[in-house]
């Protein structure tokens, strides 16, 4: 039986760019912190991969610190100013709620917005409110603002620069690239301490090793992001996405889709049966050949209240019969008329036995 995989959001499939890039760092014998001729050839990956990530998200090579992921970037949340609070989004990744503090808030200085450009489980755009040159949350100002980019990057057009923004996180595998590498976006200027403390690299913010296939495995997959946003690769995803909430919406009255209404990521579908457990809807579509989400990949598997989407105004309920099915630019029409065939098909057994 062929697979579908219609999990983008979780991790895209790596590039054949990046595995060629990988697989041509692995000979590169040099550590990148050495300044004989060996060294140098491997710093040079590292550099040039700064410079491609940088060009993908719009801010400075200088700016991007290689991490080994968004969480490990998120954790500079931690960094921050003596009594100021971290005031993250309600629907915020858990890698950047993990970091909410809301004691003190609004009393103060130096406080921190944190949230997510693009949600992972529904898709929904959200963009930052500026006041005056401060952040909006709620009924307070916050002077920082640390954006989630992880979904958002190389999707939509997004530049660190003019979204005001002093952080900001990115993950490689979102990306194409490999898993365990991303990096953290600190504004020029800006000074913070260490992630992690050791031999000094990456100016001193992350000391370590730099993970030189990873990093070159990212670079070559924000190069190729970068030519597939400019070529409106994500606008005929969009346009598959559109077939699949159309074909499923004309088989089913009580099918609700979250987020529908608003700006969503171009891939992302997010929709729910209430009464019909999400976690049962994605078993079902996986023995089918179909592999699709209840939600974020890091919440699956734990029994949690699925806090994404009751912030959004579901009830609980109704919020555990929620299935993500995210696409990329090598899915096709076909895998999409074929997954509505098989959810449609339980669909149907669903309805009869709650009859």
């Amino acid at each position: 039986m062929d697979r579908v995989y219609l999990d983008w959001n979780a991790t895209a499939p790596l590039r054949p760019e990046a595995r060629e890039a990988m697989i041509a760092a692995l000979d590169v014998v040099g550590n990148p912190s050495s300044v004989h001729a060996e060294g140098r050839a491997a710093r040079g990956l590292v550099e040039r991969a700064r410079s491609d990530v940088a060009e993908l998200l719009g801010c400075k090579p200088k700016e991007v610190v290689f991490t080994s992921g968004a969480t490990e970037a998120a954790s500079m949340l931690r960094h921050r100013p003596a009594g100021a609070a971290v005031c993250v989004d309600a629907t915020a990744h858990d890698c950047v709620w993990a970091h909410h503090d809301l004691t003190g808030f609004p009393g103060g200085s130096g406080h921190t917005l944190a949230m997510g450009l693009g949600n992972s489980e529904t898709g929904v755009i959200t963009e930052p409110v500026a006041v005056d040159g401060k952040w909006r949350y709620g009924a307070g100002l916050c002077d920082w603002l640390f954006l989630d980019v992880v979904q958002a990057v190389g999707r939509i057009p997004f530049s660190f620069h003019w979204s005001g923004a002093d952080f900001a996180i990115v993950s490689a595998h979102k990306l194409g690239g490999p898993k365990g590498a991303g990096a953290l976006i600190v504004r020029d200027g800006i000074d913070i301490d260490a992630l992690q403390l050791g031999g000094g690299q990456e100016l001193g913010r992350r000391s370590g090793t730099e993970n030189v296939a990873a990093i070159a495995g990212f670079g070559a997959a924000a190069q190729a992001a970068l030519r597939d946003l400019n070529q409106g690769v994500w606008s005929d995803v969009e346009k598959l996405r559109n077939i699949l909430e159309n074909g499923l919406a004309s088989e089913t009255n009580g099918t609700i889709f979250v987020g529908k209404d608003k700006t969503r990521l171009p891939n992302t579908s997010c929709f729910v049966t209430p009464g019909w457990k999400g976690e049962t809807q994605v078993m079902q579509m996986d023995l089918a050949g179909f592999a699709v989400s209840s939600g974020s990949a890091c919440s699956s598997g734990k029994v949690k209240t699925p806090r994404v989407l009751t912030a959004m105004g579901l009830d609980e309920q109704a919020a555990e019969g929620a299935l993500r099915v995210s696409l990329g630019p090598t899915t096709t029409e076909q895998d999409i008329l074929g997954f509505v065939e098989a959810w449609t098909r339980q669909e149907r057994k669903f309805r009869a036995r709650a009859a």
